[in-house]
């Protein structure tokens, strides 16, 4: 375990995180929209203040979540030199199209770099109206829905760790499993999305799952799934459908049910919740076929279950915090 005396020794966030046993599982955002667009490098705030498209996308974004209380994140890719367009920018609008979902609609336009504050901006104000996506657009509309999208966070400029562990990561999936996936799986480096600690971090799109803490021998399990799911229950952050308490419920279903359960619609309740401490929560998780054969629920107890020591920040004199840790201490199928 990494103590406050010993973190001197120690400058990663990730580290501190991972030895003192913390549980990434319930830290993935939560959002019904997300919007991830090409971007060179670097990615400084000075640059993010200073870029007319990303100042008025990342104010109109603000709008959205602060006064129409719409769910949306936005990410940024490295350029690539095998996927990008010289004189064009990548942009991938993923939507929440039900309650009930497995996955989220994808959506891919390969914009003119001299449209792309133009094209961002119409997209975003769609969110207010939920119309048919950009018919305006559609002569720069890619066909791409059956490819798989793996975003790694390797920006350094938010946190060390992300730079440090992600790039290896990043590097392994890109050289190894990209090129041989036949065109249907692409790996990006991405902006940060929160939860540096838990770096190596990554996004799997249009899954909407989020994982951490990741190492090299897990990769091919996490994208082959060509062995058993239970592998993957220390490094899964969540579900970007589901809240915090019930993305906690949903891994205990997941590592009960098997892969078929990334095929099933699925909504999210927290019935009952101790507030505000947070002591435990009562999850209902309700999910159906995508035809309609089969249709159940799954209702659950959320329970501290101890805490850990954890660094939010990597840094020589970065402060230790406490985290509570959870536990699902019922869980049954009710339906």
């Amino acid at each position: 375990m990494i103590t406050q005396d010993s973190l001197s020794n120690c400058r990663f966030c990730c580290i501190v995180s991972k030895a003192n046993g913390e549980d990434p599982i319930g830290s993935a955002p939560t959002y019904e929209h997300c919007l991830a667009m090409e971007m060179g490098l670097p990615w400084t705030e000075k640059r993010w203040q200073e870029n007319p498209v990303l100042a008025r996308a990342i104010a109109f974004i603000e709008k959205l979540i602060s006064e129409h209380g719409i769910k949306i994140r936005g990410q940024l890719l490295v350029p690539d030199k095998e996927y990008s367009c010289p004189g064009y920018t990548r942009l991938l609008y993923y939507r929440r199209a039900a309650k009930l979902f497995a996955r989220f609609e994808k959506y891919e336009f390969l914009i003119p770099d001299s449209e792309v504050g133009s094209f961002v901006m119409a997209l975003l104000e769609t969110l207010l109206q939920s119309p048919t996506v950009l018919p305006d657009w559609e002569q720069y509309q890619q066909q791409s829905s059956h490819i798989r999208e793996l975003m790694v966070c390797t920006d350094g400029n938010v946190d060390v760790a992300c730079a440090r562990f992600g790039y290896p990561i990043y590097s392994k999936l890109r050289s190894e499993f990209a090129t041989a996936s036949s065109g249907k799986l692409r790996v990006w480096r991405c902006s940060h999305f929160g939860g540096h600690q838990f770096a190596p971090t990554l996004i799997d799109l249009p899954y909407g799952q989020y994982w951490g803490h990741l190492q090299p021998e897990i990769l091919e399990l996490l994208v082959w799934r060509n062995g058993s799911v239970t592998g993957l229950y220390p490094f899964y952050r969540g579900w970007a459908g589901l809240s915090k308490f019930e993305q906690i419920v949903e891994r205990e279903i997941w590592m009960q049910e098997g892969w078929n359960w990334l095929n099933y619609h699925k909504a999210g309740q927290v019935m009952a919740m101790d507030e505000p401490d947070e002591e435990w929560a009562q999850v209902r998780i309700n999910f159906s076929a995508e035809d309609g054969s089969i249709k159940g629920a799954y209702e659950a107890r959320v329970e501290v279950n101890g805490s850990v020591m954890t660094a939010w920040d990597s840094g020589d004199k970065q402060p230790l915090e406490e985290v509570k840790q959870y536990r699902v201490s019922r869980l049954v199928k009710v339906k």
